[in-house]
């Protein structure tokens, strides 16, 4: 016997996730049970109605689309509401050549009103409205959305490139991680699978207008034969009754077509904003009192002449003039509170009152200033302002990866800079300028281009690499040269990662290291407890941190970090001496930053003679040379980088421990791109290759 309770138990612990699943086979299985099975009148009114509603709402989901990914599934219901249609004519095409002997009502209410209410039961109108609405269907809207589909979908194939390696240079330039670099390669296929499926959904449509007229032929025609032959009926009566009915089964199919096909040219005529089809047309459209008056003139006079409709073009005109009146009035507020709050503000400004402390402007870590052409990149309302965006995300970036989060990033307008430069501060002080244009990209020497450009040649800021600032017209011509397109903002983003990189140890001050002790102790309590001040000072402790950010080593691992502070500092308490033992308890993680995966590190040495007079120089600990070594140490070190460049090696400088910290401080303002690294900090490396040397 069937257990009913655990056969409705299964129903009720399916999820809302696996009925969604199992909507398109349920739907498969209606749709061919319709084509094979008969149906009831009242089965078919059912289904007719469904078809109807589905049509709208596809219709109103369309409209209120703010992007064209967010339906995406489109082309498919496009296909399945075709079927549907057409499995629909089916049954209701067995309907009424089985019933229709009967009269109008045999084939269901929803055919019948069709065929009675919408066509005055008048069976020539029904065969003119229904093959006007096969005409508008088939051959405008269906027709225009179907080239619009093919000619977007060819734009999309030919943008691909361009977009692509629009995100390699963002990820290269680290501007966006690999997360969201893979999230916006999927968006640009499935944007590009979107078109190229409309234009083959639309051609379901068009087939269906054209399945839709010959099956209200054969219809008539097969009801004709069978009112006549078989069921005897007079030639008027089978006509009246089998064309009445046609032709209300014709509406009920064309009427969701024409709706859906209206959807298909709404998608893809669409213009992907933050508003909808309708913000769209009201906020477009209707928005200059100007256009509306002048309007609203011409149908004035247009009802002013003898034998048109005067009373209705009047009204119209009226309607108008009050529509006009009213957006003006509209402008005119906003425009009057905008001049009102800007003079209350100046009032305010210009105000004279006693100095306070509020007055005292505090210098910004780091900050930025931009020309007045360059506004609309830091403005987030601009589909050009996502500069803001960029510097959110180096600073996220340089804390990931360097182990402290960087100050905020102060950007302003300075009206005293040229229209389209910017400048760069550090504490006030200026460390980088550049000119960028908003309405420009700038296509940038990847060593692949082919050839040049027909604009005036440039050097980007950040690596002197030379480049054009190009019309926006000519990016996929530049990028088919082999050049590397980028916005303006992504200039200005890269030299402010770039030297924030450069500069980051002049972003870590006291209250920097205090937030970071602060996290660091909910991480690691024990560690942090007894460190400040009972072993070393907050002073010491970013001296030392801010020594090795200085040298370009992370302070990610604080664990060790403060692990050798508390093993050493309580007998130790120079910043520097203290600086080089934890440099050797990094020294793995230094030289894996500095080396990468090579088996085989390549340095520059120190000749022995010049070495042994260095250390002969610092044994006194005056840390000072006479200045001709000097300046022939400089002049050696600057032909060795030469060199180590040559063979494209890495810039490292290799030599005994003492002298690793006072070379370093040494040649740093000369040589900001050289490593100076101890023997200590490598002893656990056995393939080590001196290739040049720095002698006297």
């Amino acid at each position: 016997m069937i257990n009913f309770s655990s056969f409705f138990r299964i129903f009720k612990n399916l999820k809302a996730a696996q009925w969604q699943i199992l909507a398109g086979p349920i739907l498969i299985l209606i749709i061919l049970s319709m084509m094979v099975l008969p149906l009831a009148p009242f089965v078919l009114d059912i289904f007719l109605t469904f078809n109807i509603s589905l049509s709208i709402i596809i219709l109103l989901v369309s409209m209120f689309t703010r992007h064209t990914l967010e339906f995406a599934a489109f082309p498919t219901i496009l296909l399945f509401s075709t079927l549907l249609r057409l499995a629909l004519n089916v049954a209701s095409t067995r309907v009424i050549f089985l019933n229709g002997h009967t009269g109008t009502n045999s084939a269901g209410q929803v055919i019948e009103s069709f065929g009675h209410f919408l066509v005055g039961g008048n069976f020539a109108i029904g065969i003119v409205v229904f093959i006007i609405l096969v005409i508008i269907n088939f051959m405008v809207i269906t027709k225009g959305a179907s080239r619009i589909a093919e000619v977007g979908a060819r734009f999309m194939l030919d943008a691909m490139p361009g977009k692509q390696m629009a995100i390699d240079a963002d990820l290269s330039a680290g501007l966006i991680g690999e997360e969201q670099a893979k999230k916006r390669r999927i968006k640009i296929t499935q944007e590009s699978d979107f078109y190229g499926s409309m234009d083959g959904a639309s051609k379901f449509v068009r087939g269906d207008a054209v399945a839709g007229i010959l099956i209200m032929v054969l219809n008539i025609l097969g009801g004709l034969i069978i009112g006549l032959v078989q069921h005897h009926m007079l030639l008027n009566k089978a006509a009246e009754v089998y064309t009445l009915l046609t032709i209300g089964d014709g509406l009920v199919a064309q009427i969701p077509a024409l709706v859906i096909s209206t959807a298909a040219g709404v998608i893809v005529t669409r213009v992907s904003t933050n508003q909808n089809v309708g913000e769209q047309m009201i906020s477009q459209l209707f928005y200059n009192p100007q256009v509306i008056f002048l309007s609203a003139i011409v149908l004035g006079i247009l009802g002013l002449v003898p034998g048109m409709p005067n009373i209705i073009f009047l009204m119209f005109t009226g309607l108008l003039f009050i529509l006009s009146w009213w957006l003006y009035e509209k402008q005119h507020y906003v425009k009057n509170n905008f001049l009102h709050s800007r003079e209350k503000y100046q009032s305010i400004q210009n105000s004279i009152s006693e100095a306070s402390w509020s007055d005292v402007l505090l210098e910004d870590p780091i900050r930025v200033e931009v020309g007045y052409n360059l506004i609309s990149i830091i403005s987030e309302n601009n589909q050009q302002g996502d500069l803001l965006d960029k510097i959110r995300i180096i600073r996220k970036k340089i804390a990931q990866e360097i182990g402290f989060l960087p100050p905020l990033v102060h950007v302003k307008n300075n009206i005293n800079l040229k229209e389209n430069t910017y400048k760069i501060f550090i504490k006030g002080v200026e460390i980088g300028h550049g000119e960028c244009f908003c309405n420009r990209l700038m296509a940038i020497n990847s060593g692949r281009e082919t050839g040049p450009l027909p604009f005036k040649k440039i050097y980007e800021p950040t690596f002197g690499l030379s480049g054009y600032w190009i019309d926006r017209e000519f990016k996929n011509e530049a990028q088919k040269k082999g050049y590397s397109v980028v916005e303006a903002s992504t200039v200005i983003a890269t030299h402010l990662n770039f030297l924030i990189s450069k500069n980051v140890d002049e972003l870590f001050g006291r209250q920097e290291t205090q937030k970071l002790l602060d996290y660091v102790s909910i991480e690691m309590p024990k560690l942090t407890e007894d460190l400040i001040p009972n072993v070393i000072s907050l002073t010491v402790l970013n001296k030392v941190l801010k020594n090795l950010l200085l040298e370009n080593v992370p302070i990610r691992d604080m664990r060790t970090i403060l692990e050798i502070l508390l093993e050493y500092a309580t007998t130790e308490k120079d910043p520097d001496k203290l600086t080089s033992i934890v440099r050797v308890a990094l020294s793995k993680m230094i030289v894996q930053k500095l080396f990468s995966k090579q088996k085989t590190i390549r340095v520059i040495g120190l000749e022995s003679n010049l070495e042994q007079i260095l250390l002969n120089s610092i044994k006194d600990k005056n840390y000072s040379i006479e200045p001709g070594l000097f300046t022939t140490l400089l002049e050696k070190t600057q032909e060795a980088i030469e060199k180590q460049k040559l063979i494209t090696l890495s810039i490292v400088l290799l030599v005994s421990h003492p002298l690793r910290h006072f070379l370093s401080k040494l040649l740093r303002k000369n040589f900001p791109d050289l490593n100076v690294l101890s023997q200590l900090e490598i002893r656990s490396i056995k393939n080590i290759q001196i290739t040049n040397f720095i002698g006297n």
